[in-house]
């Protein structure tokens, strides 16, 4: 039952069609609660701060299972993680619609994203078992396309939902859709599995790490008390020094070290890193840009940013196919310069600008970001040894959601330093970073002509 190099053609599409499913859920999940947020805190008699935790919550829960799910994917099989995060996603969003008081939905929204770390943590290592090896580029482009449309539609969906129902309905779509996806993985691939045992210890290490490490960031960004984030980045650097020195004595460590050997992986690590943090910065910034700035409403401020996701997702399955054909270092680099152009001409706008020179900007970001995101994640799982996909897969979305929480920090941070002007600065920055980005990016090329000397 397991697949040397690929599923047969029909298979392989109920497999996609699968994953497309579950990715689309957890995706969206992520962006709707945030939308939703402001009814939730009215409709449950909390406060507006203490219901921030119903998307924080999620979100750590994703960044520090991330790498031990991907790891005891390797030793049990992706198929069997990927299902049971399907179930537990699943029934958590039951446990969300019938939440009686935001304590019980956070609660609940913790498991839920446990379950979502099932999903996320392997499903590019699927893809790699799903697509034979020269068409693996073509595979990450859906990938890619799924994850930019879900996040594209999620406040659409949200707005419609709540114009209609009321907001448990957003988390109770999710139990149709949640038992139709579980029918529809039958289809995914059986995989080898690793003769090793959990490492229990180095998951709560991991677990440590990232969970300090993001709430220290965070808290730069908030302007926490000096003494709170002090602790929590010494935490941090406790946690991960030990971490790592039980990494280095391990042959396919939870933390895949072994793989940041690769010079190509570890490029390829970075780049994404230094991406996210970048569009982050720009995500973050731009709803203020255009209203504090450019004087748009809160309707033409959502008008407006949906020219980006659209067109990275138009990009992301060009960019896949192209990156079976073309290395992911000239790739990256052509798509993170467009981006960081795009990010530049934003920041240049003219006093009153009108739609279409916004539009056309915003538009540019995306085509470039799509362009970079495919190639990069195909470098990253083809990097690495067959039987490390898991590893690879969790090091991908970890790289991604620690970028986009040091640049969802850095924002808040230059809203603290330069409030007249925060926006503005925080797109320069992040134009900055993006060519930071490129650098890393075009480094493959000269690493890989080494290699072949």
């Amino acid at each position: 039952m397991e697949t040397p190099d690929g599923l047969p053609l029909p298979q392989r599409k109920r497999a996609m069609f699968a994953i497309g499913l579950a990715v689309t859920m957890s995706v969206l999940d992520g962006a709707i609660a945030n939308v939703a947020l402001p009814t939730i805190a009215r409709n449950l008699h909390a406060a507006p701060a203490d219901s921030v935790w119903v998307v924080n919550a999620y979100q750590l829960v994703i960044a520090v299972l991330l790498l031990p799910l991907a790891s005891l994917g390797e030793i049990v099989g992706y198929r069997r993680i990927y299902r049971a995060g399907l179930v537990i996603f699943t029934l958590a969003s039951l446990a969300c619609a019938l939440s009686p008081s935001l304590p019980a939905l956070t609660l609940a929204r913790v498991v839920q994203g446990a379950g979502a770390a099932g999903i996320l943590s392997i499903n590019s290592a699927l893809v790699r078992f799903i697509y034979p090896g020269r068409l693996l580029g073509r595979g990450i482009g859906i990938l890619a396309f799924v994850v930019a449309v879900s996040a594209a539609i999620g406040p659409t969906v949200a707005a419609g939902v709540l114009s209609v129902a009321s907001w448990p309905w957003l988390f109770a779509i999710n139990v149709p859709a949640g038992v139709a996806t579980l029918v529809a993985a039958r289809a995914l691939p059986r995989t080898p599995h690793a003769a090793r045992r959990f490492d229990l210890q180095s998951a709560l290490l991991n677990a440590f790490f990232f969970g300090l490490l993001i709430l220290a960031v965070d808290s730069i960004g908030h302007s926490e008390r000096a003494l709170y984030s002090g602790l929590a980045f010494a935490g941090a650097a406790v946690s991960g020094a030990a971490l790592v020195a039980r990494q280095l004595k391990q042959t396919s460590p939870l933390l895949p070290v072994d793989l940041l050997r690769i010079p190509l992986f570890a490029l390829s690590i970075a780049t994404s890193v230094c991406s996210f943090t970048a569009q982050m910065l720009a995500y973050v910034a731009l709803p203020f840009y255009f209203q504090t700035v450019l004087g748009r409403t809160d309707v033409a401020t959502g008008l407006l940013m949906t020219p980006w996701p659209v067109a990275a997702a138009m990009t992301a399955p060009i960019a896949g196919r192209l990156a079976d054909h073309y290395p992911a270092g000239i790739l990256g680099l052509a798509g993170l310069l467009i981006f960081g152009a795009g990010l530049a001409l934003l920041a240049l706008l003219p006093d009153g600008p009108g739609d279409a020179n916004v539009i056309w900007r915003m538009a540019l970001c995306g085509a470039g970001f799509g362009l970079f995101q495919s190639p990069n994640n195909r470098a990253i799982l083809g990097s690495a040894p067959r039987e490390r996909s898991g590893a690879a897969s969790g090091m991908l979305g970890t790289a991604r959601l620690v970028g986009q929480t040091t640049g969802a920090a850095l924002v808040a941070l230059m809203f603290g330093l330069f409030s007249a002007h925060a926006s503005l600065s925080a797109l320069w920055v992040a134009a900055g970073v993006s060519l930071l980005a490129a650098a890393v990016s075009a480094t493959r090329l000269v690493q890989t002509r080494g290699a072949e000397g």
